[in-house]
């Protein structure tokens, strides 16, 4: 045991050895600053007061500067060069050495220089005046002046009203709230029939702002359908088919009112196209008709095959394509008996592209060089075609009895509802401002406040939401009998701006039969005026969408109202 003993005496312990070498370190640290401090001592240490001085001033030389500290150097540079312009110009030794970098040259405007008439006049000529001067001419040109107020077919996102008195109460009482949506639901004008109902400004505004849509979901966005907070809802299977059921009955009824007329138009918005569906009288078409918007060659294609003709009214010239022409000429031979069909000559297209392949063949070219140059050929026509896919020149017009074979279409087309994506299972939007099935009301918040303009105090009335057409014809007629001027600012779905385009361009367009005199253009408007008077609508609005002629149509950012001078509209 003692010889154990001895032996462990012997080792070291590593927590010992760690000990030990840090000892050892802080020894020889010790040493060595002992030793600096030795050698640094020198028997002259009585400094005079010039070293102390310039010690100072380096150490202060070495302090770091604070960077958020504000610098004044600057200003009094400044403030001495403001002294001395306002001065003599005496040039002294000392100023020369102000400042070591040569300073900038003062503008050209401040200096001064001999008294020149003409160079005076010309400071009021400056580019910026110039182009101020441009933008209000532009600005000018662009507005147009007419005793009524156009129509604009596009969706509205949003709407601000601005007049110098006070706007119609947005706070209402309890027999404004009531008597506003009963004349809404009723479809009754308060100032024309003999009811009880409050006839105030505030409930005929109030009346303005509601509208029918189908289906309701209040967790979704369903116009428009592609808002963000549409991502990831799933639906069912089982409310898919619900929502089918209901969707179909729905739609089959709103249309049987646009057929008799009862409803004047209405809106079926789905994930990649929306439809305008008008009945007869409306924008000046003598039968009810529908408008696409965006269409993809797909959808077209899809339509040839169910034989339902359409039109193209914004495509340019340069832009159609031979198929789109053969299949009109085929549409109208086929419509036609077939005595008269077999007397329509061929198309001109197809003749050269036979004779082009007779052409080929006499030249010895081979049967798979022939393939595929009809190949290639064929490419070009389809890219031709889909040029101008989802863009405003690709508006469809079905009028007439082709109507109700794209009613039955949308009836039967898997690509109404999709079934991926955004709102994947949910059915189109129908939205119209009469009632119809299963429809839910639907109500606009409008929100009031007072801004200050150049000086002068305006009552504003700012509304979000979905806007359909008649509601600022609806709203206009009020504030025109009761103020003296106002103005209006609108925003406008980008999706639907070619609805205005194609019907500003078919009453412009020589073809159209309702266009040929101002008789008949009269004539027109008020057989549609008579036709319409039982659709639900006020007398003024309906006149309104029925009217025809110039300036009937417009896409509308800016409107101004002043009593005796009409309508400014932009």
């Amino acid at each position: 045991m003692s010889s154990e003993g001895s032996l462990s005496s012997k080792w070291t312990r590593p927590d010992d050895f760690i000990k030990l070498q840090r000892l050892k370190q802080k020894k020889n640290k010790l040493a060595a600053r002992v030793s600096n401090n030795n050698n640094n001592k020198r028997p002259d240490l009585q400094l005079d007061e010039t070293d102390k001085s310039k010690l100072l001033e380096a150490k202060l030389a070495q302090k770091r500067k604070n960077p958020f500290a504000k610098s004044t150097d600057a200003a009094k540079k400044l403030r001495v060069d403001l002294e001395v312009s306002e001065s003599e110009p005496v040039v002294t030794a000392s100023s020369c050495f102000v400042r070591e970098t040569p300073t900038r040259p003062p503008p050209a405007k401040f200096a001064l220089q001999k008294y020149d008439p003409q160079a005076f006049a010309k400071l009021f000529q400056q580019p910026q005046a110039s182009a101020e001067d441009e933008e209000d001419a532009d600005l000018a040109a662009r507005q147009k002046h007419t005793a009524h107020l156009p129509v604009d077919w596009c969706l509205k996102t949003r709407a601000r009203f601005f007049c110098p008195t006070e706007l119609p109460a947005i706070q209402l009482k309890t027999s404004q709230l009531a008597s506003g949506l009963t004349s809404f639901v009723r479809c009754m004008d308060p100032q024309r029939t003999e009811s009880t109902l409050d006839i105030s400004d505030a409930t005929r505004f109030n009346q303005c702002t509601y509208y029918w849509q189908h289906p309701h979901l209040p967790w979704l966005t369903l116009f428009p359908r592609t808002a963000k907070e549409n991502v990831g809802v799933v639906v069912g299977e089982r409310e898919r088919k619900a929502l089918a059921e209901e969707w179909d009955y729905s739609f089959r009824g709103l249309f049987q009112l646009l057929r008799a007329r009862q409803c004047p138009y209405f809106y079926l918005c789905a994930n990649t196209f929306t439809v305008l569906f008008r009945a007869a009288g409306v924008g000046g078409r003598a039968e009810s008709h529908a408008l696409v918007t965006p269409s993809t060659r797909g959808m077209r294609q899809a339509l040839r095959q169910e034989g339902i003709e359409f039109t193209m009214p914004l495509k340019s010239e340069a832009s159609g394509s031979a198929q789109d022409n053969s299949f009109t000429e085929e549409s109208t031979s086929s419509s036609l008996p077939q005595e008269t069909a077999e007397d329509i000559p061929a198309a001109p297209a197809q003749e050269d592209e036979d004779e082009d392949e007779d052409w080929l063949e006499s030249l010895g070219v081979d049967e798979r060089e022939l393939r595929r140059i009809k190949s290639s050929h064929a490419r070009k026509q389809q890219a031709a075609e889909m040029r101008e896919d989802f863009s405003d020149n690709s508006l469809l017009l079905i009028d007439g009895v082709e109507c109700q074979g794209f009613f039955s279409y949308l009836l039967n087309a898997k690509s109404a509802i999709s079934t991926v994506g955004r709102l994947a299972g949910v059915p189109p939007t129908l939205l119209s401002p009469v009632a119809f099935p299963k429809a839910t009301m639907q109500h606009l918040v409008p929100r009031s406040k007072k801004v200050r303009l150049d000086g002068v105090d305006y009552f504003s009335v700012d509304i979000k939401g979905l806007i359909l057409p008649t509601f600022l014809p609806s709203v206009a007629e009020l504030l025109c009998e009761t103020r003296q001027m106002f103005s209006s600012t609108l925003a406008s779905s980008i999706n639907t701006l070619a609805f205005s385009k194609a019907t500003q361009k078919l009453l412009e367009s020589p073809e159209t039969p309702q266009s040929e005199g101002e008789g008949e253009d009269a004539a027109g408007q008020v057989f549609g005026e008579q036709n319409l008077s039982e659709c639900g609508l006020l007398p003024q609005v309906v006149a309104s969408i029925c009217r025809t002629g110039q300036h009937a149509v417009g896409l509308l950012e800016r409107v101004c109202y002043q009593r005796g001078e009409g309508y400014a509209w932009s």
